[in-house]
């Protein structure tokens, strides 16, 4: 199977910077001084279609109250590209899960089948909080297991009725469009979390941890969803910094994290500590808070991860090098590869035209047409 390439839409706001933007309810991790151009349709529409240019499959759209709503940034973004599939990030729970089935039944109408769902169930109990919801982190999991069961049975075209501890509807049904349901994206590294995947999605995400520790992870997951009957596929988020050599990729790389004191990286790994999330905590555990060693496999450098929640590794080198990184992990079975840099605009081109090109010139990556 080829590997998939997406892009990342950076709807809290992009700059130079490594950090995440400071907007309001950024939940400390932010840094207004990183954050140089405001997520504007204007700028999000120039990434994404250069994203599609460049031959993404699709660009990933996050979700939090940090960030602009996802739903109704790709709807608008779907009208000013003609290819591009949208992976639109949010949180079972928060809406009825009949509601999101509608919901992703009219995108795909609107945007003609490029529709992909991102299911985040949460790992920061703050942020939880903001929206109203105080379950805990195995619960959390239970009700995302509930409400993908909806949503699959809602989306099906006949009525569908059901009765948990979270959720009870009676004749759920969402107006099937021609292109069916959207395929359902997921990633979570706790017991609970891989149970949900490996019996309710279609693609397993997973954070970039070194390819032996991921090779663990998927080789696990391939047995619990085989057990479950589920054909399982895997994707990877990681973040991407190529150059025309190795030097001038490092280089960048350490001006990304020049300038964060001592001080400012204890607060922010205080911040991510007190997060439930079992993902997060291995991210952590591949740099322990030091910016000592961070090259932690060959070309996977963990200094996102200093300042920034979720996914914490990069790919750096040449081109060359970068490609082959990412030929290692579709060599585990990871058939979607979600990336990412700074500034999101600038790095879409680094890429594409280097790491990405050498790609398809190999065959690991197809060409996409409009069709496609």
């Amino acid at each position: 199977m080829s590997l998939h390439l997406h892009w990342y839409l950076p709807t809290n706001g992009d700059g130079r910077g490594i950090v995440s933007s400071g907007r309001a309810g950024s939940g400390g991790l932010g840094d207004k001084a990183a954050v140089d151009r405001a997520p504007d349709i204007d700028y999000l529409g120039q990434i994404a279609r250069s994203a599609e240019q460049l031959g993404f499959e699709a660009v990933l759209t996050p979700t939090g109250s940090w960030c602009e709503d996802s739903w109704i940034t790709t709807a608008a973004l779907s009208q000013v590209t003609k290819r591009l599939k949208f992976l639109v990030a949010f949180r079972p729970g928060f809406i009825s899960p009949t509601l999101a089935a509608q919901q992703a039944q009219t995108f795909q109408r609107v945007s003609g089948g490029r529709l992909y769902l991102n299911i985040v169930t949460g790992g920061d109990p703050t942020e939880q909080r903001r929206f109203g919801d105080f379950l805990s982190h195995d619960q959390r999991y239970a009700r995302t297991a509930e409400f993908l069961t909806v949503l699959r049975g809602a989306s099906s075209g006949e009525p569908f009725d059901f009765t948990g501890e979270h959720f009870q509807v009676e004749g759920a049904t969402a107006l099937p469009s021609d292109w069916g349901p959207p395929p359902l994206f997921f990633g979570g590294a706790s017991p609970a979390a891989e149970d949900v995947a490996a019996r309710h999605v279609d693609v397993y995400l997973a954070w970039g941890e070194t390819p032996p520790q991921l090779k663990v992870r998927l080789d696990r997951m391939r047995e619990k969803a085989a057990a479950a009957g589920n054909d399982l596929r895997f994707g990877v988020r990681l973040h991407v910094l190529g150059r025309d050599t190795a030097r001038q990729a490092w280089v960048e790389a350490e001006r990304l994290i020049e300038d964060l004191s001592p001080e400012r990286i204890a607060a922010a790994q205080a911040d991510l500590a007190a997060m439930d999330s079992v993902g997060q905590a291995r991210m952590r555990t591949l740099h322990g808070g030091s910016r000592d060693e961070l090259e932690i496999y060959p070309n996977l450098w963990a200094g996102y991860g200093l300042v920034r929640g979720g996914a914490g590794t990069a790919v750096v080198g040449s081109h060359e090098e970068v490609a082959e990184r990412l030929e290692e992990y579709h060599s585990l079975g990871i058939d979607h590869a979600i990336l990412s840099g700074q500034p999101h605009l600038e790095e879409a081109y680094w890429f594409g035209e280097g790491a990405g090109r050498l790609l398809r010139q190999r065959g690991i990556v197809k060409e996409l047409t409009p069709s496609s």
